[in-house]
């Protein structure tokens, strides 16, 4: 086990005023608070950021936002594939990625409808890859508009283009996961693997994925930051494998009502961030408040005894 320390990439989350417009005072401070956190990456524009309830306009406005208050300290991502047409989805990706991003992120679903084969697939990539000239690349298998889960062998011939540097997958189990980390093993790309699935985070790591990009991070990114600089620390794996239990025992219940309960959560945080959503139209019932309490309580005691401070405590 080699002692490599990964990257944690949050999936970024979009604060709202009071008449559901884009915060962007609030999106200021949740950049400084992740920073703060030990993140190396940002992934704006992304599903827990409401992509697909916010227009085209505030897509790149919100990239561009984020991009500027990171200020070249960490890479930053953002999804680009919309459009009807791959054509339409080609002239976005540029306009994204004129927002100063690091790379433009394609969603695997937006490149062959639910029932088409994996050749549709892969022969629309290859145009989007042609329409694109030179902008780095990356995949999301989103879980929207339908989950699009890559086989191994796809991920290898996607890969040969040589196109790729960033992919995030929700693949989930371990089987999926450990076979395209072998076929990036054996490949010369320079892509990054981010795993979306916080009970895998250990088990990823010491696979070889490069981090995790976890919805939990829009809860306690500090406690994320921790497990991927230590998963493969041959003295902490003990503590690491406690944390990886307590992560994945909780993480049902953090999908709940999300992104509503990390926006909850955050504002318990003392964040200037309201529990208003586009995506999500109701409140937080008053048993899931009481867990997610409960889950700030425990999140203490992680940080505790992981040594961490938390950011703003």
């Amino acid at each position: 086990m080699e002692a490599i320390a990964g990257k944690f990439v949050p999936v970024m989350i979009t604060p709202f005023n009071l008449k559901a417009g884009i915060d962007y005072d609030a999106v200021t401070e949740l950049v400084a608070f992740y920073l703060e956190a030990g993140v190396e990456g940002f992934f704006a524009n992304c599903l827990s950021s409401e992509m697909f309830s916010i227009t085209e306009e505030e897509r790149l406005a919100l990239t561009h936002h984020v991009v500027k208050c990171v200020n070249g300290r960490v890479p930053v991502v953002a999804t680009g594939s919309f459009g009807l047409t791959v054509e339409d989805k080609a002239q976005f990706t540029k306009k994204i990625y004129d927002t100063g991003v690091d790379a433009v992120i394609m969603i695997s679903g937006h490149f062959a409808k639910v029932d088409e084969e994996d050749e549709v697939l892969l022969r629309n990539f290859e145009k989007m890859f042609a329409l694109t000239n030179d902008i780095p690349l990356g995949i999301y298998e989103c879980p929207a508009p339908y989950k699009r889960i890559l086989g191994a062998d796809i991920f290898k011939q996607l890969l040969e283009s040589g196109r790729l540097i960033y992919h995030k997958d929700t693949s989930i189990t371990h089987e999926n996961v450990q076979a395209k980390l072998e076929v990036l093993k054996a490949s010369n790309s320079p892509l990054e693997f981010y795993d979306a699935h916080t009970p895998n985070a250990l088990f990823s790591m010491q696979q070889g994925a490069k981090g995790m990009s976890s919805i939990s991070g829009n809860f306690y990114p500090e406690v994320l930051v921790w497990m991927v600089k230590n998963a493969n620390n041959p003295g902490q794996q003990e503590t690491a494998k406690w944390l990886q239990a307590e992560l994945a025992s909780v993480d049902p219940m953090i999908h709940q009502a999300y992104p509503m309960s990390a926006k909850y959560f955050l504002e318990k945080r003392g964040l200037p961030v309201r529990t208003i959503s586009r995506a999500y139209a109701l409140h937080l019932t008053p048993d899931q408040k009481k867990e997610v309490d409960a889950l700030y309580d425990r999140f203490l005691g992680w940080c505790n005894r992981l040594g961490i401070q938390p950011v703003g405590l």
